[in-house]
């Protein structure tokens, strides 16, 4: 049997998490998950709470700095910025499923830190992209906060009601362009 390392049981507890919400991060279950021992996670992890703190730090790391990072390294003017981090943010092969899973337990003190540093992380790179864009400070933040809005409920309505989405890559790509086009218009 391979060793299984903070990163597995990281992976493991995002994986779980997105199945079963924050009461599914527990030592036990994801040791059957990752066929190891509950030793092991103790190996990496004092405890609960310090798995549950890692698998927040991943999240925030992969689901918000890594995409940042990879929208930022394609380069391209704010509108193709805006556009290739709505698509990847609303692929359906990327399902916003622990997204979901975080805000409906973030009354949870580790998770409603986590929630919090990253909305507002995602609301101010949205709010700089909209600003290079011209839209002023204010109004940036705005449109920013309505932006992240469009895809909360996208995401809720991608796992809850995915039908009612387009289907099929040419009709994601035209609500792409609606939703950019509703969002860039000039403020009246």
């Amino acid at each position: 049997m391979r060793r299984r390392t903070r990163d597995d049981w990281t992976a493991a507890a995002l994986e779980a998490l997105a199945d079963g919400g924050l009461a599914a991060v527990a030592i036990e279950p994801l040791a059957a998950r990752v066929g190891a021992t509950k030793g092991s996670a103790y190996w990496h992890f004092p405890n609960r709470e310090a798995l549950v703190t890692a698998t927040l730090e991943r999240w925030e790391r992969d689901h918000t700095e890594a995409v940042i990072d990879m929208v930022e390294a394609e380069g391209g003017d704010p509108a193709t910025r805006l556009r290739r981090l709505f698509g990847a943010v609303l692929d359906p092969a990327h399902g916003p499923h622990v997204e979901l899973a975080l805000l409906s337990t973030s009354d949870d003190p580790l998770v409603a830190a986590a929630v919090s540093r990253v909305n507002e992380r995602r609301i101010g790179y949205l709010a700089r992209l909209l600003g290079q864009l011209g839209f002023a400070r204010a109004q940036a933040r705005r449109r920013a906060v309505l932006a992240y809005s469009v895809y909360l409920g996208q995401a809720q309505l991608m796992r809850a009601t995915p039908g009612v989405l387009p289907q099929g890559k040419a009709a994601r790509r035209a609500h792409l362009d609606d939703v950019l086009t509703t969002m860039l218009a000039a403020p009246v």
